[in-house]
């Protein structure tokens, strides 16, 4: 994949980094993927689909 386009981070306070532009992950299993647009990523630990943000932070206390 050729990096065409800036990619942007934000920490979202008390929840998880949104990532704006196109990225490709590789999971711990080899396999890749790529995301377009905006894309939130776990910051937490608690999310059940991880690297992604599910939500699992809502309703904890975990704010960092």
């Amino acid at each position: 994949m050729e990096n065409q386009e800036n990619i942007k981070v934000k920490v979202i306070p008390g929840g998880p980094l949104m990532v704006s532009g196109t990225c490709e992950i590789t999971h711990a299993d080899g396999t890749v993927e790529v995301k377009e647009n905006k894309t939130t990523y776990c910051r937490c630990g608690l999310s059940k689909n991880k690297p992604f943000c599910d939500g699992g932070h809502k309703g904890t206390e975990w704010d960092k």
